[in-house]
């Protein structure tokens, strides 16, 4: 049996996210994904508004809007990979109790704002020009250890050689874990 991985989109979910079909493509020969559109977990109708519209819609109830809805969906812990505003929905559910297996965010906006960290195994991934990546003090301060790619900015995760990345990436994690529990059997 396959494990379970939700996908947890950007702030434009399925509207701008051409990209998340490569993503859906690799991940679903691997994993029993479940796709979230953060934008319906939000209840938002936004189809003709500006990326600062978007943010402040979010911001200003959307995200908790969001949480709350992807905590009555999912029960079962799983695997999480999230992308930018969904990152911070992702991070901010599991600390309300959502439970998780792990948590691989990319270019996960506002998460710099948190005092506390999920207890699961956690990948952050950034692009070294992401003008919202949490600072080095952030990340001792909560005992983290940020990836960072050079010469990338917020929307690395569109690009097909970070696709693959972190494609791979998760799959390496799953396929140890599981490979651990095997052998402790």
């Amino acid at each position: 049996m396959a494990e379970k991985l939700i996908v947890v989109s950007d702030m434009w979910g399925a509207k701008k996210g051409l990209w998340i079909t490569s993503y859906l493509g690799y991940l679903q020969q691997y994993f029993e994904v479940t796709y979230y559109d953060i934008q319906q977990l939000a209840n938002m109708d936004l189809e003709s508004c500006s990326e600062e519209d978007l943010h402040e819609a979010f911001v200003n109830g959307g995200i908790d809007l969001a949480v709350s809805h992807l905590m009555k969906k999912e029960q079962e812990p799983c695997h999480y990979l999230a992308f930018s505003t969904g990152g911070t929905i992702a991070w901010k559910a599991n600390l309300k109790g959502l439970p998780m297996k792990s948590l691989y965010t990319v270019s996960a906006t506002r998460v710099r704002l948190e005092h506390k960290k999920p207890n699961v195994p956690l990948t952050l991934l950034y692009g070294a020009l992401d003008t919202n990546r949490p600072s080095k003090e952030w990340e001792m301060q909560l005992g983290l250890d940020t990836k960072i790619i050079q010469n990338f900015g917020h929307r690395l995760y569109s690009d097909e050689g970070i696709i693959k990345k972190v494609c791979l990436d998760l799959l390496g994690n799953v396929t140890t874990k599981l490979d651990l529990a095997k052998k402790a059997v």
